[in-house]
């Protein structure tokens, strides 16, 4: 790139726009859903995090090496790949293709091949843009959850220090938790996670205990009624199943809700196509840019926006803060100018309010408002969703 298109791109970045409505929420408002487009973005090197195609081919391909598929299975599965459509089927065929017969979908080969795919992925990570991103909206509180079976995001946070938790739907107590926002660190993969062979699903059937479990159907749903979800990377995670039935079957007036999704703006009528389809469903869809190669610098320029609105937290002021501490040294000072030694204990009265005002706005001053640099990021995907095929992109 010449130092003329690095002038347009930084012109463009200057006057990009963002919604309102996203910036000036508060990050504890969001939950994060990651798609297979981060994963994508954070380790391009491996072609099975790259897309959903990709990560069943890669998974035919293992199966093939590690001899657990037959050669006519492997051959029908890789016309699948190519002529159909819908890969979520796809992968549901595979996984019961390499399950025991009775449906049960433990033991069974798919996490062999998964972790034959997926080794020594922290030697993978190349760009840590979105990761970063996500870590601090988490340190403020926001959610995440996962439809991938990587746990890059995890590898990288526990690189910073940061007490990550991988979790599954199969325990009960540590997803109510998670839920009810007790878990800082907690990562959900609604459908396992490949390093845990009894927690990998891509069934609902596998998931029965907690779909017909209504206190945690409750807690999970409330979660899509009460936060804002911001879909990063998810071609058809709308569409997944498993995520169908955890937060959209029995949500009821879903155009009432505001939810966000980064999508790529390839084909401008199929854009603003999905752009109305997306908002009877409650869902805001939001062009990231033209290309993939900028979803990681839209993310984190997103993140900045976010994470420089003020907490209503701030503006709360008790006994113990900065504040409560100045007036209590200004009561001090004004009884050691009279001549008194020890301070007797002030009287609450419906003074104390102007007092405390006036020591405050004596002794304090506004603290500057810190404006961190704005920096771009992007992100890529393929969207269908509830029957409605439209493409947008594909990873």
């Amino acid at each position: 790139m010449d130092s003329s298109e690095q002038s347009t791109t930084r012109s463009k970045q200057k006057s990009r726009k963002f919604l309102k409505s996203l910036i000036r929420k508060q990050p504890r408002d969001l939950l994060l859903v990651i798609g297979t487009g981060v994963s994508a973005a954070v380790a391009p090197g491996i072609p099975a995090l790259c897309s959903w195609r990709g990560c069943i081919e890669a998974v035919i391909e293992a199966a093939e090496q590690l001899e657990v598929l037959h050669p006519g299975d492997v051959a029908e599965f890789r016309k699948k790949v190519i002529k159909d459509r819908d890969l979520l089927v796809v992968a549901h065929d595979l996984i019961r293709k390499m399950s025991p017969r009775t449906g049960d979908t433990k033991p069974n080969f798919f996490q062999d091949c998964l972790m034959e795919v997926f080794d020594n992925l922290e030697q993978h990570i190349q760009n840590p843009v979105v990761l970063q991103s996500i870590l601090r909206l988490m340190e403020r509180g926001t959610m995440v959850l996962t439809t991938n079976y990587d746990n890059l995001l995890e590898i990288f946070g526990q690189q910073q220090g940061k007490p990550m938790e991988s979790l599954d739907l199969k325990d009960k107590d540590k997803v109510l938790q998670w839920a009810r926002g007790h878990t800082k660190y907690g990562v959900l993969h609604i459908h396992g996670l490949y390093t845990d062979p009894c927690g990998m699903v891509l069934d609902p059937s596998g998931y029965k205990d907690v779909t017909q479990d209504p206190e945690v159907m409750e807690v999970l749903q409330n979660l899509y009624r009460s936060k804002s979800f911001l879909f990063l990377g998810c071609g058809e995670t709308l569409r997944d199943q498993i995520f169908q039935a955890l937060f959209l079957y029995t949500v009821k007036n879903k155009v009432d809700l505001e939810h966000y999704m980064l999508v790529l703006k390839e084909n401008e009528d199929h854009f603003f196509k999905l752009q109305a389809d997306m908002l009877l469903h409650g869902i805001k869809v939001v062009s990231y840019g033209h290309c993939f190669k900028q979803f990681p610098e839209y993310v984190q320029d997103l993140t900045a926006q976010i994470c420089k609105q003020r907490s209503p937290d701030a503006d709360r002021v008790d006994s113990t803060t900065l504040l409560g501490t100045s007036c209590v040294d200004c009561a001090k000072r004004k009884l050691g100018e009279n001549g008194t030694d020890s301070p007797k204990k002030i009287k609450q009265s419906d003074n104390a309010g102007a007092s405390f005002l006036s020591c405050a706005s004596s002794q304090l001053d506004p603290a500057p408002t810190k404006v961190e640099p704005q920096q771009r990021s992007c992100f890529n995907l393929s969207e269908m969703t509830f029957g409605i095929a439209v493409t947008v992109s594909c990873l």
